[in-house]
């Protein structure tokens, strides 16, 4: 048993788009298609109940991953700060599952989808794969974040605007130019603006340092944009409903 929380892992190694890392998606996307069921049977107590418990769940996920690299000596402030989209989002979702703010919902709506999907499709578990601490802790915390705004969209009614869209884009600009200063003094690499992640990722198939980060301020700006067609329909629906009426 101990073998699965060790640093040196005997085990078989990630294995992306393999059996277990199809499975772990599966489950996440039935979780959320789950919430079209409970919001018809869910109360104010169910819901805040729901909240709170994925709430600590998310913080004690996220602490429990600071103490097992703090253990191994993999903690340092160049690679373990919350700097990254999800590990900020880690925090300022369970933030807003004890709140209900929406100011935080609408970020958690674009960027914390929008970024844990990426890392779900390609997982930062390095040489950990199924059943060690790793793989079920990246998926765990990732997929929460993907599951909890959704969980408030269908579930708690809550739901982006156009305009939460614009300030979400101009915020995480602005976000990535103080992280950038930071990465230089630091020597870190947070957001992965100073070079590409030495696993793999999609931005592999981009270009060199500098280049790819225009390209992913475009690819940034398309996956907000379509996490809002269903309300931009949904949306119009309604207009031409009025109309008619």
């Amino acid at each position: 048993m101990a073998e699965y929380f060790d640093k040196f892992y005997s085990g078989a190694p990630f294995e992306l788009f393999g059996p277990a890392h199809l499975t772990a998606l599966g489950i996440i996307t039935l979780v959320c298609l789950s919430f079209i069921y409970f919001r018809k049977v869910w109360g104010e107590r169910e819901q805040k109940r729901f909240r709170y418990t994925v709430a600590t769940l998310l913080i004690i996920s996220e602490l429990s991953y600071h103490a097992w690299a703090a253990y191994w000596g993999l903690w340092s402030v160049q690679t373990m700060l919350p700097l990254h989209l999800c590990s900020v989002f880690v925090w300022l979702t369970a933030y807003m599952l004890y709140t209900r703010s929406y100011q935080i919902y609408e970020l958690a709506y674009f960027l914390g989808i929008g970024g844990a999907m990426q890392a779900l499709i390609t997982p930062d578990s390095g040489p950990y794969g199924f059943p060690h601490y790793r793989a079920f802790q990246t998926f765990f915390a990732h997929g929460l974040l993907v599951i909890v705004p959704i969980y408030m969209t269908v579930v708690e009614g809550f739901r982006p605007t156009l305009a939460s869209l614009k300030r979400v884009f101009v915020w995480t600009n602005v976000y990535m130019i103080l992280v950038f200063f930071l990465n230089l003094w630091i020597g870190s690499n947070y957001l992965f603006i100073g070079r590409k992640p030495e696993f793999p990722t999609l931005i592999d198939v981009l270009a060199p340092w500098p280049w790819y980060i225009p390209e992913l301020e475009i690819i940034g700006l398309t996956i907000l944009s379509s996490l809002y067609i269903p309300f931009l329909i949904k949306d119009w629906h309604a207009s031409r409903q009025t109309a008619t009426a």
